[in-house]
């Protein structure tokens, strides 16, 4: 599957769709929202950045997953949020500005968070003879990444009814994109996808859930108000597995590394809205019990 025109042409020309449509709905303004509004911002990325492969390394180690599966895992980890999330935060009231602003941010710090962890993992779990992660390949992926984020920005400034008419539609194709290659990298590797699943299986699960959770308590343990919450849940929990693919299959040229992503994207569509409604439940909830001030 590695050497088929969809891993070798399409699936980074899809990446460079999917953030052109990302670049669609930011400003510059959600870049200096970070320095009005510091601490949910913070607060999230330390959660996204540095907890969640904490969460994912315990993981592996504990369930003594393969060593390529072991990688992938740690590649999803350090994969920034998807744009789905702002979808999600927006259908459970999240603060979807926040979400955008989270996005942004992350996908320019994924710049130096994957290569980073996604090396250490290499050399942590000894796949350095099975992998090779060419520091010009990683580049070009970063490339795909942020240039089209940037076009994106520049086109939504001169055209904002353009980024709005375009907006559902690039929605759409990130999500049959996913759906593809996540089917693609699985049926590829048909012959032990029953190995796969057993290693992998609940490891993505606890982790999607994790993901979830630590998102949602992490921001309410350091007093973000409800809304702000939901949106740095579903940043946390919701990755760009797109991002995770693309690298896994194009520039690690590994199709067992992919398998994490695979798995976890059918999670995240089957968790997040699941988490959502018992999160915004809770809020209910809890203003219904909470007295109102009476002027």
């Amino acid at each position: 599957m590695n050497d088929s025109p969809l891993i070798s042409i399409g699936l980074p020309i899809a990446l460079a769709i999917i953030m052109f449509g990302l670049g669609l709905s930011l400003t510059v303004g959600d870049f200096r929202r970070v320095a009005r509004s510091p601490k949910a911002v913070v607060v999230a990325l330390v959660l996204q950045v540095l907890v969640l492969p904490l969460v994912a390394f315990g993981l592996v180690i504990a369930f003594d997953v393969d060593p390529l599966l072991a990688v992938g895992v740690m590649l999803l980890a350090a994969s920034p949020g998807g744009t789905t999330a702002n979808l999600f935060s927006h259908l459970f009231h999240g603060d979807v500005a926040l979400n955008i602003t989270l996005t942004a941010v992350n996908s320019v710090l994924a710049v130096v968070s994957i290569p980073v962890i996604t090396n250490l993992a290499i050399g942590w779990f000894e796949a350095d003879g099975e992998l090779g992660l060419q520091v010009g390949k990683v580049l070009q992926v970063i490339a795909i990444v942020l240039v089209p984020v940037g076009l994106g920005m520049v086109v939504r400034h001169r055209s904002q009814a353009f980024a709005v008419r375009a907006d559902r539609p690039v929605r759409i194709f990130s999500i049959s994109v996913l759906v593809v290659v996540a089917v693609g990298a699985l049926v590829g590797e048909r012959d032990d996808v029953a190995g796969y699943l057993e290693q992998l299986g609940l490891v993505t699960a606890l982790f999607c859930l994790a993901s979830l959770t630590i998102g949602y308590l992490g921001a309410r343990l350091m007093r973000l108000d409800d809304r702000q919450a939901i949106a740095t849940s579903m940043e946390v929990g919701i990755h760009n597995t797109t991002i995770a693919l693309t690298i896994a299959l194009s520039v690690l040229g590994s199709t067992e590394v992919a398998i994490a992503a695979a798995i976890y994207s059918i999670f995240m569509y089957l968790f997040a809205p699941v988490f959502g409604l018992v999160i915004s439940r809770d809020v209910r909830a809890r203003r219904a019990t909470t007295p109102q001030l009476v002027d």
